[in-house]
């Protein structure tokens, strides 16, 4: 009989399966926050794929499908790097990304993020009552899963419908890359002294993602986008006389209004959260140590990897920390002062992440990763790195040395960034290791295995997105295919006006009083028992194209009537596979799409029609969409109900 002691867990096929989900996911979750700033938790869809497939292994258990999962949700955390480090493009100082330096960058930000939550576990994890509600969940579904022939069916069904709704979605964006049928339905337009637009970018990725993040993140986007085309974007275009310009303002004035309202947004739910994770902090580890003065041999599920080795791993991060700013600091005017940046990028890295991992983990403890706020994080990274680089560094380098300070703060927001994002995730993961018994040092070698893995795959496609569609500019007009990636050009812009290199200070700051405005009405709604409006979706709502965000909007809803009607909780799990395979299917597609242009040198690689067919592939456009998606709704909804 198979005890705890010797139960699979950390296995070569869980390590091997993991890998080929994170392939998948991280692509994906790539892809999608490029697009549109937002990323898809990958845990219980990762749970549910492994525990379908490692069923037909008589020996699989519980414990080996949670390091799947951790491995796959590790990985796809890490893609939110593409929140920072396409801001290298932006600024012009980069013009690819460079296959090992942007590995490291994951890799070591990863790993420190690891290192530097492993001794959080006991004091955020079993050693407090923050309620984890993704790793909760999560552990439900894996407990449901692997230990009922009821779940063990659920799976199945769950497999089937990521599928369904993976190749689903990649045939529509097939058939829109064809030109067949339209990938996208919008129009500038005046209406007499006034100009503003309307646009829904056809896209079931964005679709799957309004239905993960509810109605109430929705319906805030749909305020941002009153706010930024309904009145802000006309009222501009009034007041210069200029309604046939209604793009170029919203552009040039009205996306970095809503940058500002984004930098409040995210700073206040930040700020929100100081207090809770002192005192959290404070009463976990006091807790910690009462528990180690009994010196009582630990049990399995208690077992982490020792301090020792935590601090071994720290003093082997430093050399390559070291060695990445040296390489980045040596490629312009700074490099005579490599000795010096390099010694502070590494004690500042260290020092940031260290604190980064310690909020980010409690912020994920209290409100779930996928809700946490870490672009509020690298806000705050990007301001410090600049003001420190600002008075310690810029007073005595030479004047030309500017837009290579702007780079090395990017540079090091993003080392910082990837430890937050890893720390937001491991915690979740390790609450769900908890709960169903798994071995903590096994769980934290699998996150940092998940953490190489996602390095290996995230400059490979960066790169390809990049060749393929490019990114939004910080000024000018973007090409239409370019991808937004709002979170870089926010800290992007951020990086240049703090190192002086020029800022619409007072079209932010408009934004910054509207932020603190929404704020004041959010935190009203919440005092009344109302639905909430948070004020960091409507910043995205402003900022982002409508094209991005609309389909995001009409997804939250469709999502919100679809659970109404599923009522049990079966049917919603159901729900969430299917828009999750909407995210991987179309995610997938669109870098095997870059992949074409790339290579065949051709802007639409797959298009059998030309611009002569763009009314009717409109109607065809919106017609399938339509129809295609009603019928993967009714046909979950049919799948769920022949479920226990």
């Amino acid at each position: 009989m198979t005890t705890r002691a010797d139960a699979p867990e950390l296995t070569l096929r869980g390590i091997a399966l993991g890998f080929l989900i994170t392939i998948l996911f991280t692509a994906a979750n790539l892809y999608l926050g490029l697009k549109i700033g937002l990323t898809f938790a990958t845990s219980i869809p990762a749970a549910v794929i492994s525990m379908a497939l490692l069923k037909g292994f008589k020996n699989s258990t519980i414990f080996e499908n949670n390091i799947v999962q951790t491995i796959a949700s590790a990985a796809g955390t890490l893609a939110a790097i593409g929140f920072v480090l396409p801001g290298l493009i932006m600024v012009g100082w980069w013009q690819s990304f460079d296959y090992w330096t942007t590995f490291w960058v994951c890799a070591i930000g990863g790993i420190l993020g690891v290192l530097f939550s492993v001794p959080l576990r006991r004091a955020l994890v079993t050693g407090s009552d923050l309620p984890y509600p993704e790793g909760v969940a999560a552990a439900a579904v894996l407990q449901v899963g692997s230990e009922t022939t009821e779940g063990a069916v659920e799976n199945k069904a769950g497999l089937r419908v990521i599928v369904m709704g993976s190749i689903a979605s990649a045939a529509y964006s097939a058939l829109a890359a064809t030109q067949i049928a339209a990938g996208e339905v919008g129009k500038w337009f005046r209406i007499g002294a006034v100009g503003t637009g309307l646009d829904a970018t056809l896209s079931f990725a964005l679709i799957g993602a309004g239905h993960l993040v509810g109605l109430t993140v929705g319906l805030a986007i749909l305020w941002g986008l009153v706010l930024g085309f309904g009145i802000v974007t006309p009222f501009l275009t009034w007041l210069h006389g200029t309604p046939e310009a209604a793009e170029a303002i919203w552009r040039h004035d009205v996306r970095f209004f809503g940058a500002g309202v984004i930098g409040v947004a995210a700073l206040w739910t930040l700020s929100q959260l100081i207090i809770p994770i002192v005192k959290g902090l404070a009463d976990s580890l006091a807790a910690s140590r009462a528990r180690k003065a009994g010196k009582q041999i630990l049990p399995i599920e208690e077992r982490d990897i020792p301090v020792s080795m935590l601090g071994i791993g720290l003093a082997i991060l430093i050399v390559p920390i070291a060695w990445v700013l040296v390489g980045f600091i040596q490629a312009g005017p700074l490099a005579p002062y490599v000795a010096p940046l390099v010694a502070g990028g590494v004690i500042y890295v260290i020092v940031a992440g260290a604190i980064v991992a310690a909020v980010c983990g409690y912020m994920a403890g209290l409100i779930g990763a996928s809700n946490s706020p870490v672009s509020g994080l690298g806000i705050l990274g990007i301001v410090g790195a600049g003001l420190l680089l600002a008075f310690f560094v810029k007073p005595v380098v030479p004047a030309g040395a500017t837009p290579h300070l702007v780079a090395l703060a990017i540079f090091l927001t993003a080392l910082i960034f990837s430890a937050a994002t890893i720390s937001n995730d491991n915690l979740q993961d390790l609450k769900t290791g908890q709960l169903v018994g798994a071995t903590p040092w096994k769980q934290q070698v699998a996150l940092m295995i998940g953490v190489v893995c996602g390095s290996l795959v995230i400059p490979f496609t960066l790169d390809l997105l990049n060749k393929a569609y490019g990114f939004a500019p910080l000024h000018g007009a973007a090409a239409k295919e370019a991808l937004a990636a709002p979170q870089a050009v926010l800290i992007s812009t951020l990086a240049q006006g703090v190192l002086g290199a020029g800022l619409d200070w007072a079209v932010i700051g408009s934004g910054g009083a509207v932020g603190v405005l929404l704020i004041i009405i959010d935190a009203v709604l919440g005092r009344m028992g109302k639905r909430r409006v948070p004020p960091l979706a409507v910043g995205l709502g402003i900022y982002l194209p409508m094209g991005a965000t609309l389909p995001v909007v009409i997804g939250s809803i469709i999502g919100h009537f679809y659970e109404k009607r599923a009522r049990t909780e079966v049917g919603q799990r159901t729900g969430v596979m299917l828009a999750s395979g909407f995210i991987v299917g179309d995610g997938l597609f669109g870098v095997l799409l870059a992949g074409l242009i790339v290579v065949t040198g051709k802007g639409a690689p797959l298009a059998l029609v030309g611009e002569d067919f763009a009314t009717p592939a409109l109607v065809i456009g919106v017609v399938v969409f339509a129809a295609l998606t009603a019928w993967l709704y009714r046909r979950t909804a049919q799948i769920a109900k022949t479920l226990p």
